[in-house]
C-alpha cells in the first residue's frame, strides 16, 4: 500500500472551467453554463502542477441524476422529485459506466473527451483520481452505456424479498417511495420535461442514509437508494459468504466490475465516498482484486470514525483516509480564534506510530465551507498557519481544493445550494471570484486581485518546499510543546512547534495562531531530541526560514533560539551547524 507525501489538487469540472457568468438562482444549462473536459486544458495543468501537486481529484465524473433533459442523445431523463439542485449531485450516480454529459463539448462524444482529459493529465505528470460511491446510487439508477453482459445494478432482484444477499437493494414490501417536497420558490420544484418519467418506485427502496421509510425526510438523502454489501440493515446481521464457496454478495461483484472498469480507463485512483458505511470485509475483498491487475492503484477513503481507522487501513487495504474529526476540526477551531494547540498535540499522540502517514489532510473539500467565507475565516490568510501544519506535520499526504489557493468566498445563494459558505455541487455557476485566475481558460491569474495573486505564491511556495524537502516527505516528528510549556512569551494555545529531520535535513516550524498577538520567546529543543537529531546541546546553530522571508536567528540547545514573529504567521527554519 502507498504513504507518499501526495499533494491532491480537487477540482469539479462543471466549476472548474465555467466562464459564464449570468448566475441566475436555480439557473439551467442554457442560462448559467458548466465547464467541460476541455476546458481543463494544458494551461490549467501546469497550473495546478505549480501548486506542487500530484495528483487530480476529478470530482463527479461518472454521470448523476440532474434536471437537464439529454433524452435527445439517448439517456434517460430523471424525475426532478428525486434531484437535488438543477445540476444533480454528483454523488447521486444515475449510470457508473458513463461520464457527465455537462461536462463533454459533443455529447455524443462524452467519454473519449474524458478519456483524452485522463492522457493530458498523465502527459503533465500527473495522476487521476475520481469518485467512487459505494453506499448508494440515485433513485432511478439505470445504465444506458453498459458493456455488453453487465447486469444492471437491481436488474435481478426479487424485490419480494426485504433483505436477499442476491439483491442489490433494500426493498420495503407493500409500500410506495413518496419524495418529499422541497420547501420554496416555483423554481425549486420544476416541472417534468417531456420526456421524464414520474418516479414510481413498488416498493419503497431503503434510503442511501439508512432511512427505512417510504417517505424520508428532506435532510435525508432521498434521492438516494442504499446498496446492499451483505449488511442486513433490519436485524443488523452480517453475510458476506466466502471466497472458496463463491457466495459473495451480488453488489460485491458488479462493484468490482465498476473499479476495473474505470482503472482500465487510466485512472489511478478512487476517493470513496462515505466509505466506512460500506463493511470492511467488502474493502479488504475488492482492494486486492483492483490491485491484482493495478497494483499500484490508490484508495482513499472518506471516513468520520477514528475507531475504524486501523481496520480500514491495516484490513481493508486503503491508502488514505480522511483526517477530518482529527487534524481538520482541531485546526478550525483555532483559525477561528478558540481551541487550543494542545489539541494539535493530542492529534498526533492519536495518529502516530502505525498509521499517520495514511492521513488525508485538508483545510477545505467539497463538503466543507470555505475559508475566506464568512462561516469560517473571513480572511484567507488566517488560514496559513493551519495550512502549514496541514502539509508538514506527517509524511502523509495533503488536498486543496481548487480555489482555495486564491480565496474563493462562496457567499452566493446559487439554488438548491443556499448561501452556507460552501461552493454549489448541485447548480450552474460561474464562480467570479475564481474566473479571474480562469482568464478565458489561459488560467495565468491576469483577472486576480493583488491579495490573491499573494494567497496563490504562498500556496506555490508550501508545494514547491514540500515536494523538496526530505524532512517533509520522508523525516521524523518531534512535537515541542512540552519542552516550551513554561517559556515566558510563548502561548502554548496560541502557538504550536516541532520539528521534522532526517539525517540531511533538519527543520524547525513554528506557527502563531494568535490574531492579535506576536510571538517573542526564547525556544527550546531538548535534549533528546537534538539527540535524534545526532546534535550536541552545545553545537552553535543557524536557523534560516526556508518558506517565506529568509529570516535567521542562531543559539543552541543549552542556549535556546530567540523567535520573534508577527501574529498569524509561520516560519520553517533549516537547522544548519555554524
Amino acid at each position: 500500500m502507498a504513504s507518499d507525501k501526495l499533494i491532491i489538487y480537487q477540482l469539479l469540472p462543471r466549476l472548474f472551467g465555467n466562464i459564464n457568468t449570468t448566475n441566475h438562482t436555480w439557473g439551467t444549462l442554457a442560462d448559467n453554463g458548466s465547464g467541460t473536459f476541455a476546458d481543463i486544458n494544458d494551461a490549467a495543468l501546469e497550473s495546478i502542477k505549480t501548486l506542487g501537486a500530484t495528483h487530480v481529484w476529478y470530482t463527479g465524473v461518472p454521470e448523476h441524476a440532474t434536471m437537464t433533459d439529454y433524452s435527445d442523445q439517448g439517456i434517460t431523463p430523471d424525475d426532478p422529485a428525486v434531484v437535488k439542485g438543477r445540476a444533480g449531485s454528483p454523488y447521486a450516480i444515475k449510470d457508473y459506466y458513463d461520464v457527465v454529459p455537462d461536462f463533454a463539448q459533443s455529447v455524443s462524444n462524452r467519454m473519449a473527451e474524458f478519456e483524452a482529459l485522463v492522457q493530458r493529465t498523465h502527459a503533465h505528470g500527473l495522476k487521476v483520481i475520481i469518485d467512487i460511491v459505494p453506499n448508494h446510487v440515485a433513485r432511478q439508477y439505470g445504465s444506458d452505456a453498459k458493456p455488453a453482459g453487465v447486469v444492471d445494478l437491481g436488474e435481478d432482484d426479487d424485490v419480494r424479498q426485504a433483505f436477499s444477499t442476491k439483491n442489490n437493494f433494500y426493498y420495503l414490501p407493500g409500500t410506495t417511495f413518496v419524495a418529499p417536497f422541497i420547501p420554496g420558490s416555483v423554481d425549486a420544484n420544476p416541472p417534468l420535461s417531456n420526456s421524464a418519467t414520474p418516479i414510481r418506485e413498488v416498493p419503497a427502496k431503503v434510503t442511501g442514509s439508512g432511512s427505512i421509510n417510504e417517505a424520508p425526510h428532506i435532510d435525508d438523502w432521498y434521492e438516494t437508494i442504499k446498496l446492499n454489501y451483505g449488511y442486513n440493515v433490519f436485524d443488523g446481521s452480517l453475510h458476506i459468504g466466502s471466497e472458496s464457496t463463491s457466495d459473495r454478495p451480488d453488489t460485491w461483484y458488479k462493484l468490482l466490475d465498476i473499479m476495473l472498469f474505470w482503472a482500465g480507463k487510466g485512472v489511478d485512483g478512487f476517493r470513496c465516498d462515505m466509505a466506512h458505511l460500506v463493511p470492511v470485509a467488502f474493502w479488504q475483498w475488492v482492494t486486492g482484486k483492483v490491485r491484482a491487475t493495478y497494483p499500484a492503484h490508490i484508495f482513499i477513503a472518506e471516513i468520520y470514525d477514528p475507531g475504524l481507522y486501523r481496520p480500514f487501513i491495516f484490513e481493508g487495504g486503503f491508502d488514505y483516509l480522511y483526517d477530518k474529526v482529527g487534524l481538520y476540526d482541531s485546526l478550525r477551531r483555532l483559525v477561528e480564534g478558540h481551541g487550543s494547540c494542545y489539541d494539535l498535540t493530542r492529534v498526533w499522540q492519536q495518529e502516530s506510530g502505525d498509521f499517520s502517514e495514511h492521513m488525508l489532510r485538508f483545510l477545505e473539500t467539497h463538503d466543507e465551507q470555505r475559508i475566506a467565507s464568512s462561516f469560517f475565516a473571513t480572511d484567507p490568510t488566517r488560514a496559513i498557519p493551519a495550512m502549514v501544519v496541514t502539509a508538514t506535520l506527517h509524511t502523509g499526504p495533503y488536498l486543496l481544493y481548487f480555489g482555495q489557493e486564491v480565496g474563493v468566498k462562496a457567499e452566493d445563494a446559487e439554488g438548491f445550494s443556499g448561501h452556507d459558505g460552501r461552493t454549489t455541487i448541485f447548480d450552474y455557476w460561474g464562480l467570479t471570484d475564481w474566473q479571474g485566475y480562469v482568464n478565458k481558460h489561459a488560467y495565468d491569474g491576469a483577472g486576480l486581485t493583488v491579495e490573491q495573486h499573494a494567497l496563490r505564491a504562498f500556496y506555490e511556495k508550501l508545494g514547491t518546499f514540500v515536494n523538496g524537502s526530505e524532512a517533509i516527505r520522508l523525516g521524523a516528528f518531534y512535537d515541542l510543546q512540552w519542552a516550551n510549556q513554561y517559556t515566558a512569551g510563548y502561548n502554548q494555545h496560541r502557538v504550536y512547534s516541532y520539528l521534522r529531520y532526517t539525517a540531511e535535513q533538519k527543520l524547525l516550524i513554528v506557527c502563531n495562531f494568535d490574531q492579535s498577538n506576536g510571538l517573542s520567546a526564547t525556544l527550546s529543543i531538548p535534549e533528546d531530541a537534538l539527540a535524534l537529531m545526532h546534535l550536541l546541546p552545545e553545537t552553535n546553530l543557524e536557523l534560516t526560514d526556508q518558506l517565506l522571508t529568509n529570516e535567521t536567528t542562531s543559539g543552541s540547545g543549552n542556549q535556546g533560539f530567540s523567535i520573534s514573529m508577527p501574529p498569524t504567521s509561520v516560519r520553517i527554519f533549516a537547522l544548519n551547524q555554524i
